[in-house]
C-alpha cells in the first residue's frame, strides 16, 4: 500500500494472508483478559497486540505497518465469502464468520481469564467448519519490541518458540502441524464439516499454554463475561449497546492494579494522513474518572471502587505534600511517560510519526481535580464510605486546588500551545469544591468549610463574569477568546448551569451551528490565531457527540435528541465499539476502542432512556 493511502472502506473478499493492505480501525472487533488486548480484523487477521500488558511493547502492529510488522492471520481460503463478526452474546469472546456458497466457518478469538492475575495473557484461536469444505491458511509473525528487536522462530518440538534478546519469548502451540517460513509460523490445511482446529499463543514457559484444553478455556471465559455482564441494573430500551458499552470499558480495567486504560491501542491518527497520533495505553485520571461514573450508574460498584483504591496508591502518604496528583500513569503508577516516535513504522494509512509514550505527563491540567473529585463524591455515594487516610488526602488536594485554580492549563483538550484560562478547566475545579462540600456535609467530615464556600463562590462568579460574551450570546473556549468548545456541553451535565438557562440555551445553539455536522460533535474549530499548537485538524469527536445528545434531552428537544442518538448508533462499528473520532463519513478516527466514547454513551443512553419514559417536549424538524 503506498504511503499515505487509506485502507479501503469496504471489502467483501478474503484476501491472502500475506496481503499487505492495512485493515480500517472500525473492522476491528476486541479480544483481552483485563491485562492485554488484541484487535482482530473481520479478515482474521490479529493485527494489533500489546503483550504481557496493555502498555507493553507490541508484538503485532501490522496495523501500523504491514504484515512484516507482527501479524497472526487465520482464514479460509474462501474469496467470495461474506464475512461477519460478532460477540457470543454477553461476553468479549468474538467470533468471526465466512459464509460462502459451499461453506461456512467460524473463528472464534478470545483470551482466557486467569484464575491468578500474575499469569500471563493467552490468545486462543478456535477455527470451526460448520457447513462443507475449505483450505485454511495460519500465518504467525511475531516481532517483539515494536517490530524493533530482531525475533527469531524456532521449533520447539510440536510448538514453535519465538525469541528475542531482552523481550519476554512466546510459544504458539497448535492442535495441526504447523512449520517455519523465514522467522514465522505457518500451517496449510484441509478442513470439512464439525472439524475443530486450534491455536494457542502465550509466554514460552507458562505451562498453561496447551491447545487441547482451549475448550474448556472458552467455557470458563464465556461464563465469566456473561456472570459479570448480567450484574447490569440498565434496563432500558437499548440494553445490547450499553452492556457492549461496558463490556469494552471492563476490558480496558487492570484486573490486577484497578486502573482504567484510555484505549487499548496507540498511533492511531485523529485525521487521516496527518500527525496526530498519540499513545492512550496509560490511565488518565481524567478519563478513568468519568468511567467510575458509568461504572456506577449500571451499579458496578466493584470497580469503582478499585480504581478508587488504584488512586489512593498513586498518591501514597497523605502527610507527605510532595505527592501531587498527575495527569496519568502507567497502569503500575509511573508518572514519566516521555514520548518516542518509532520512525521505522509507516503508520496507518501512512500517518506519521507513530508515537509511544504521552507527554502529557508534564502539562497542568487543572480539571482532573473536579473529574477525580467527582469521581470520589460518586463512590462514596454508591460504593464505599471514603477512608479516614483518604478524606484527609482528598482535603489536601482541595485545599491545593483553592491556591491555584486561578492559573492557565492546557484545558481538557491537552493543547500544545500557550497555557490559558480555559473555561472547562474553571468549571471542574467548581465541581471539584462543590462535591467535596457535598462529600464533608454527607458524612460530617471535617473541612474548612468557609474557605472551600468561599473559593466555590468565586469560581461561580469568575465563570458568569469572564467566559460569558454578552456580544456573542454565548460562553467562550478561554478568556479573551471568541471561540466554542464542546467541553462547554458538560456544563449543564455537572450541574453547574440549568438545563434550560436561557443563557446556556444560546450556548449550545452556538454549537450546533459553529461545531455539529450531522449529529458529530467537534471539539473546536482549529482555526483562530492560538490554534491548538498542532498541525492538520481531526475528526468530529465521539464522546461530545454523545454530550450533545444527553444536552438536548435535558433541555427538552427529547425527541431530536433520540433521533440523534439512533444516528450515532449507525455509526458504531459492526460489533458495536467506537474509536474516539469519526471523519466526515462517519469512519472511524483514532485509537479505539475509547473508553471516553463509550461512557458517554452510557451516559447519553441511561438519562434518554428517564426521559422518554416519562414524557416529552415534541420536536418538529
Amino acid at each position: 500500500m503506498a504511503k499515505g493511502t487509506m485502507p479501503e472502506r469496504t471489502q467483501n473478499t478474503q484476501p491472502d494472508p500475506r496481503d499487505e493492505a492495512q485493515n480500517p480501525i472500525e473492522n476491528h472487533g476486541i479480544i483481552g483478559d483485563m491485562r492485554s488486548a488484541a484487535l482482530v480484523a473481520d479478515t482474521g487477521s490479529i493485527d494489533f497486540c500489546c503483550w504481557p500488558d496493555f502498555d507493553s511493547p507490541s508484538v503485532f502492529s501490522a496495523l501500523l505497518d504491514t504484515p512484516d510488522a507482527g501479524i497472526f492471520q487465520l482464514a479460509p481460503l474462501l474469496p467470495d465469502a461474506r464475512r461477519q463478526q460478532l460477540y457470543l452474546p454477553e461476553t468479549n469472546v468474538l467470533m468471526t464468520r465466512w459464509i460462502a456458497r459451499d461453506a461456512v466457518v467460524e473463528v472464534t478469538d478470545f483470551m482466557p481469564i486467569a484464575d491468578d492475575i500474575e499469569d500471563l495473557p493467552r490468545l486462543v484461536r478456535r477455527i470451526h467448519v460448520r457447513h462443507g469444505t475449505t483450505r485454511v491458511r495460519m500465518l504467525c509473525r511475531v516481532r517483539h519490541d515494536y517490530s524493533r528487536a530482531k525475533t527469531t522462530a524456532q521449533m520447539d518440538g510440536q510448538d514453535v518458540r519465538f525469541e528475542a534478546r531482552g523481550q519476554p519469548a512466546m510459544r504458539l502451540c497448535a492442535t495441526v502441524d504447523m512449520r517455519l517460513d523465514g522467522q514465522a509460523a505457518v500451517a496449510e490445511f484441509d478442513m470439512q464439516q464439525g472439524d475443530i482446529v486450534e491455536f494457542m499463543l502465550g509466554g514460552a514457559d507458562d505451562e498453561h499454554v496447551k491447545a487441547i484444553q482451549c475448550d474448556c478455556d472458552l467455557k470458563n471465559t464465556v461464563h465469566y463475561w456473561q456472570h459479570w455482564s448480567r450484574h447490569s441494573n440498565y434496563q432500558g430500551r437499548w440494553r445490547e449497546v450499553v452492556n457492549r458499552s461496558a463490556l469494552a470499558l471492563k476490558l480496558l480495567t487492570s484486573r490486577k492494579h484497578g486502573g482504567i486504560v484510555a484505549a487499548a491501542t496507540f498511533g492511531l491518527p485523529e485525521e487521516e494522513g496527518g500527525a496526530r497520533n498519540w499513545d492512550y495505553r496509560y490511565t488518565w485520571i481524567r478519563d478513568a474518572s468519568f468511567t467510575v461514573y458509568a461504572f456506577m450508574r449500571l451499579g458496578y460498584t466493584e470497580e469503582a471502587n478499585a480504581f478508587m483504591k488504584w488512586v489512593r496508591e498513586r498518591m501514597g502518604d497523605c502527610s507527605d505534600e510532595s505527592t501531587k496528583l498527575g495527569i496519568l500513569y502507567s497502569l503500575a503508577g509511573r508518572e514519566e511517560l516521555p514520548e518516542e516516535e518509532l520512525t521505522h513504522l509507516s503508520g496507518y494509512g501512512g500517518a506519521t510519526p507513530v508515537r509511544i509514550g504521552n507527554e502529557a505527563y508534564k502539562q497542568t491540567q487543572l480539571d482532573i481535580y473536579g473529574e477525580l473529585l467527582d469521581a470520589v463524591y460518586l463512590a462514596n455515594k454508591y460504593g464505599e464510605a471514603i477512608s479516614h487516610e483518604g478524606w484527609k488526602n482528598t482535603t489536601r488536594l482541595v485545599n491545593e486546588l483553592c491556591d491555584k485554580w486561578r492559573s492557565k492549563d492546557v484545558g481538557i483538550w491537552e493543547m500544545r500551545g500557550d497555557d490559558k484560562h480555559f473555561l472547562h478547566s474553571r468549571l471542574m475545579c467548581w465541581v471539584a469544591l462543590d462535591r467535596a462540600l457535598r462529600l464533608s456535609f454527607k458524612r460530617s467530615l471535617p473541612a474548612p468549610f468557609e474557605r472551600w464556600t468561599k473559593e466555590r463562590q468565586a469560581i461561580h462568579d469568575d465563570i458568569w463574569e469572564n467566559f460569558w460574551d454578552q456580544g456573542l450570546g454565548h460562553f467562550v473556549q478561554y478568556k479573551g477568546s471568541k471561540n466554542l468548545d464542546a467541553s462547554m456541553l458538560l456544563m449543564p451535565l455537572v450541574r453547574f448551569v440549568g438545563a434550560s438557562d436561557p443563557q446556556w440555551l444560546q450556548t449550545l445553539e452556538a454549537i450546533e451551528r459553529t461545531l455539529v455536522r450531522d449529529g458529530m460533535v467537534f471539539r473546536y474549530r482549529n482555526d483562530d490565531e492560538s490554534g491548538d499548537g498542532l498541525e492538520g485538524e481531526e475528526g468530529a469527536f465521539v464522546a461530545c457527540s454523545f454530550w450533545y445528545v444527553e444536552c438536548l434531552a435535558r433541555a427538552g428537544r427529547v425527541e431530536q435528541a433520540h433521533l440523534e442518538f439512533e444516528q450515532l448508533l449507525r455509526y458504531a462499528n459492526p460489533v458495536g465499539l467506537y474509536a474516539e473520532e469519526f471523519d466526515t463519513h462517519g469512519h472511524h478516527l483514532g485509537n479505539t476502542p475509547q473508553a471516553l466514547s463509550h461512557l458517554a454513551l452510557i451516559s447519553a443512553a441511561s438519562f434518554l432512556d428517564r426521559k422518554l419514559e416519562g414524557g416529552q417536549t415534541l420536536w418538529q424538524p
